[in-house]
Order: structure tokens, then C-alpha cells, then sequence
């Protein structure tokens, strides 16, 4: 199993080691854009044309409730590509 695999099943397990560079790395990898709050607020939200926007804090580890989101859009990616 590569690393990706890994890092995508450790996302969709939810499980609490869960890194933002993680986060953010599979969402960039959907097409996903980060922008960064210019107040010096600790919430990025990612966004897709066509899609929720994500909003997730950088704080670590990642919470359960922000994973289900990421998993919900990777889930989501992965069925439309299926259709594709």
C-alpha cells in the first residue's frame, strides 16, 4: 500500500493523528485552494468551484466533525470520477 493510500484511509478511518499538512495536501491534490484568513485567524477554509467550501482549523490534531468533512469531499471526488 502506498503512501497516499495510507494517508487516505487514515483520513476516512477519522482517526485523531491526522496532520493539516495531511488535510491540506489531499484537498490541494482535488483541486481544492487554500486561503488563509488575513486577520490572523487559525481557520482556512479550501475551495472548488462547484463545491462546499471546507473550513477547518490548523490547530491540531485535527476534530472528528472537520474529517467527516474532508471525507464526505473525497468520497464525493471519488464517485464523481467513477461517473467520469
Amino acid at each position: 500500500m502506498s503512501k497516499w493510500d495510507k494517508l487516505i484511509k487514515k483520513i476516512c478511518g477519522l482517526s485523531r493523528e491526522v496532520r493539516f499538512e495531511e488535510v491540506r495536501r489531499i484537498l490541494e491534490s482535488y483541486g481544492y485552494e487554500m486561503k488563509r484568513p488575513r486577520s490572523g485567524g487559525s481557520h482556512c477554509t479550501f475551495r472548488k468551484a462547484g463545491c462546499a467550501p471546507i473550513t477547518i482549523p490548523m490547530h491540531e490534531p485535527i476534530k472528528t466533525a472537520y474529517l467527516l468533512m474532508v471525507r464526505e469531499a473525497i468520497e464525493s471526488e471519488a464517485t464523481s470520477s467513477e461517473n467520469d
